[in-house]
This record gives structure tokens, C-alpha cells and sequence, in this order.
């Protein structure tokens, strides 16, 4: 069976990441399924434990982290993410694409173990469109804004490790960019799992 292609996202907070994979999947004919990281922090309004995140105590990551259950984790803006091996593996192994949306830090390790993953980074047009994102989102203390916006400006140094960056500047534009380099990626042939 024919391996499923790794797709790896990241930007900025306020790049618009989960909004553009969730309108990208919604169409629902691309073989894709986007993994659920792991993460200490609390669940913002409206967010679900095991949909959007598996809202983990830091005792219970650090356990994982023991177990080896992590493929990366980083601590990001004060608390810990990680992609989980079960998150990605098996679906991976059955020929499913699997997106992972995941900081710098935590997509230069998985390049590392998947030098042949599709990396694409989603940035906003300006340094005042994310603090402009990130304020209309009104989830973020005054202090937690600040930080993003400084750990957005050392993310955007990095863009050039990725094999793609995309402008987010109009949010149906990005989606059809996104689009049309994953579904570039799986017309390519990958070989066949042996596990």
C-alpha cells in the first residue's frame, strides 16, 4: 500500500492556520485527516479536548514525553506541544495524507525523521496583520499578544526551511494555494509501507 504524504504547516499565530486546513478539509475529497496535538495549555472558548486538542495536565505530557509517545514536542509561548506517534502512524502507514500543524521548533525535528515531508508555511501579508488577527480574536491577554507578536517575528526568519510559503492575505486564495500544492504531493509516488 502506497504511504500517505506528510504535510507539514506552520505561521505565526494569526497566520489563520486552522481556519485555512478547516476550510481545506471541509470539501472532504482530499484523503486527509489533520492530527490533534497534545498541548498543557487550557482550551480557549469553543475549543473541545480530543477535536481541537488533547488538553493534557503538565504531568500527563511529561509522562507521554517518558513513554516515547511523542514523534516532537516544544514548549511554545509557555506551554508544551507535541504530535503524538498515534496521531500520525498508522495513517500514515495505510496511505491516508496526514497535516500536521506545528511551530518551527517542533517541524524542523519532523523534518529530520521525514525528509521527504510536503512543508509549507502560512504567513499574514504584515506585522500589523497579526496584531490586528490576533486582537479581533480577543483570546489573548494584552501580555500573551506581545509575546506572539515577538515569537511571530523569529518564526517568519525561519520561513525558508519550509518548500513552500503562502501569503495569507485572502483566505480563499491561500486555501486554493494550499490546495493545489497538497494535491501536487499526492500524485507523486511514494513507496510502499512494509510494516
Amino acid at each position: 500500500m502506497r504511504q500517505g504524504p506528510l504535510i507539514i504547516l506552520s505561521g505565526p499565530s494569526g497566520s489563520g492556520k486552522s481556519t485555512v486546513v478547516r476550510r481545506l478539509l471541509e470539501a472532504g475529497d482530499l484523503p486527509l485527516r489533520q492530527t490533534v496535538s497534545a498541548t498543557t495549555r487550557s482550551p480557549r472558548e469553543g475549543e473541545r479536548d480530543g477535536i481541537d486538542y488533547h488538553f493534557w495536565t503538565p504531568e500527563q505530557f511529561e509522562q507521554a514525553v517518558r513513554e516515547g509517545a511523542f514523534l516532537e514536542w516544544a514548549e511554545v509561548v509557555g506551554h508544551r506541544y507535541g504530535t503524538l506517534r498515534s496521531e500520525v502512524e498508522p495513517y500514515h502507514r495505510r496511505g491516508v495524507g496526514v497535516i500536521l500543524v506545528i511551530d518551527v521548533q517542533g517541524a524542523a525535528r519532523m523534518r529530520q525523521q521525514y525528509p521527504d515531508a510536503l512543508s509549507v508555511f502560512l504567513k499574514a501579508p504584515s506585522p500589523a496583520a497579526y496584531e490586528e488577527r490576533l486582537r479581533k480574536r480577543g483570546k489573548d491577554s494584552e501580555a500573551s499578544i506581545r509575546k506572539r507578536l515577538a515569537v511571530a517575528a523569529e518564526e517568519e526568519a525561519r520561513s525558508g526551511e519550509y518548500r513552500h510559503v503562502i501569503v495569507n492575505d485572502d483566505l480563499g486564495a491561500a486555501v486554493a494555494r494550499l490546495r493545489q500544492v497538497i494535491e501536487a504531493e499526492l500524485r507523486k509516488e511514494r513507496p510502499c509501507s512494509t510494516s
